[in-house]
């Protein structure tokens, strides 16, 4: 599967990850930031009538 047709869940991911590395954040570091951006995302999304996106 190219990433050219991938969803764009998949192609934030792969950026999300290529910023983390491209910049030397440690693990933990990383864990623990996308921790509380997982946490904010789904306490915006509890919060709205916009439903969430599968996995």
């Amino acid at each position: 599967m190219s990433l050219d047709s991938a969803p764009d869940h998949i192609k934030l991911a792969v950026d999300l990850i290529a910023l983390l590395e491209e910049n030397e954040i440690p693990n933990e570091t990383a864990i623990a930031a996308l921790e509380i951006v997982l946490s904010d995302y789904r306490n915006k999304v509890t919060n709205s009538s916009t439903p969430p996106v599968s996995e």
